[in-house]
């Protein structure tokens, strides 16, 4: 897939990760609808970044107002290439915590409705644009980007909901790969590690330290240009499908 041309959907594309990936794809000659809150800078991106980006408020835990905001930013360029699924919340709750007060069941639900409930209902709104594309050469009509975190595979304390519903999204990966290999549509995973992003903002500075001093290399926090040029490399790569790819420096979480 080139990018030059392309059309993507980037949910949370008004702010950290999601505006990285934003940033990457115009730079390199795409065109970029965000999608994310009302109440979130994305018009405001948009205007600023011209004619390349445009903006479709919604929330992705309302199912009709997906439906209607991914119809609405199919129109806005005319088709839909890629989608990266970028948005998604964080906050930590110990399942009981310390003076025996059970985790508040409406937090564990809210991860799971925005982090995979909205990921997955965005995802079949923009399948169903994507197979309406003609197939390039190698007979690709799109693809899926979903953002993960090595949380899915090693959360930590407080982290049962954002580590569970983030494992969901990494296990999606390859059966939503193989649904949708008749439409010549692929799908990948990005795990990111302690990334550069306002999330990080949950997290004390002491902790943040550690963690990026537990990288193997480099020792620094990772970028949503990171991010943005791995999704580049995706598209131009169509031999890789089904696959969640760590971005991580080689950091493994630990309960240290």
């Amino acid at each position: 897939m080139r990018v030059s041309g392309s059309v993507a959907l980037v949910t949370g594309g008004a702010s950290g990760l999601g505006a990285g990936v934003v940033n990457t794809l115009v730079d390199k000659g795409g065109r970029a609808v965000i999608l994310d809150l009302p109440s979130s800078a994305g018009q405001a991106m948009a205007n600023d970044m011209g004619d390349a980006v445009a903006f479709v408020p919604v929330n992705v835990t309302d199912s009709d107002d997906v439906g209607q905001a991914v119809a609405a930013a199919a129109e806005a360029h005319g088709r839909v290439d890629l989608l990266v699924s970028c948005a998604g919340i964080s906050s930590g709750q110990r399942v009981v915590s310390r003076d025996g007060t059970p985790n508040s069941l409406d937090h564990f639900r809210q991860h799971i409705e925005v982090n995979l409930i909205g990921l997955f209902d965005v995802a079949r709104y923009a399948v169903s644009a994507m197979s309406a594309n003609e197939p390039n050469e190698d007979g690709e009509r799109g693809l899926i980007v979903n953002i993960a975190s090595i949380a899915g595979y090693e959360g930590q304390v407080g982290q049962s909901a954002y580590g569970s519903s983030k494992a969901g999204v990494i296990g999606l990966t390859l059966p939503m790969a193989r649904d949708l290999a008749v439409w010549g549509i692929r799908v990948m995973t990005i795990a990111p590690g302690t990334m550069d992003t306002p999330m990080l903002a949950t997290l004390n500075e002491e902790f943040i330290a550690k963690l990026v001093e537990d990288n193997v290399f480099p020792h620094r926090l990772g970028t949503p240009a990171d991010v943005g040029n791995l999704v580049v490399h995706f598209m131009e790569n169509t031999f890789l499908n089904g696959e969640v790819v760590r971005l991580d420096a080689g950091l493994r979480l630990t309960t240290r």
